[in-house]
């Protein structure tokens, strides 16, 4: 049976209507997959920063674990220097403190060695030519003074003594020239005093009338002629530095025992 025109209408209306529902729906689903697409995209990017993030972290404090673990080992060296050190200062003040006990010792057997040093100069200068006798007096006195002083120390002492000695075995080995006074016949007069070593010690007026020599055999002073005038007047200027040094003859008393 054939359907009129109208129910064909009727029957493909239904069908587009049926289409389009139909169509419809799955466009809808399609949306929803897409969205959820995104929502799944968009919480996997955020996931992989996390990630990222979280790895800097992490090779942040591996570094930071292998810089640590230098500075350890930069200081595990320090530390080996320093304990070194610290045993060689230590071996140090062991040895000191031993030296210290030993020159307590030397200390208490210097301090006699001295006393016996002074005592021996002030015998030679007394016995020696009596040039200087007030300076080399002094010092004497000075030394006797030093050893028994307790804010200055043993080495100290020792060094006085030593160059007081040196002092001495250089008045033999120089010239010098300087004023004084000297009892000549009786009176007082201003002279000059002139040393060679140990070899000659005369003296001259200002005037230069009167000379004379210091005899080691008698322990007195001899006059000297007229002939040594002039070269004693030349010495004098030599020892003076008002000439070049030169030969000169100077008298040389001959001791009483020759």
């Amino acid at each position: 049976m054939k359907l009129s025109k109208l129910a064909q209408a009727g029957v493909f209306l239904s069908s587009a209507t049926l289409s389009f529902y139909g169509f419809s729906a799955q466009e809808t689903d399609l949306n929803e997959v897409v969205d959820a697409g995104k929502k799944i995209t968009q919480s996997a990017n955020q996931s992989q920063q996390r990630v990222d993030r979280i790895s800097e972290q992490i090779l942040s404090k591996l570094q930071q674990f292998k810089n640590v673990n230098k500075e350890i080992d930069g200081l595990n060296v320090y530390n080996g220097q320093m304990q070194t050190q610290i045993d060689n200062q230590l071996n140090e003040l062991s040895q000191l403190a031993n030296s210290m006990e030993q020159v307590s010792v030397i200390e208490r057997q210097v301090s006699p060695l001295m006393a016996r040093m002074i005592d021996t100069l002030a015998k030679f200068v007394e016995l020696d030519v009596p040039f200087l006798p007030e300076e080399r007096s002094q010092r004497i006195t000075n030394l006797r003074t030093a050893i028994d002083r307790a804010d200055v120390s043993v080495a100290e002492k020792f060094r006085q003594v030593l160059e007081a000695y040196q002092v001495e075995v250089e008045y033999g080995r120089t010239i010098e020239a300087y004023t004084g006074l000297q009892n000549v016949n009786g009176q007082e007069r201003d002279v000059d005093f002139l040393r060679i070593g140990r070899v000659s010690f005369v003296y001259r007026t200002r005037d230069g009338q009167s000379m004379g020599v210091w005899d080691e055999g008698s322990q007195s002073w001899k006059p000297l002629g007229a002939e040594y005038r002039t070269d004693l007047n030349k010495a004098l200027r030599i020892a003076r530095k008002q000439l070049a040094p030169d030969l000169i003859v100077v008298p040389v008393a001959q001791n009483s025992a020759e």
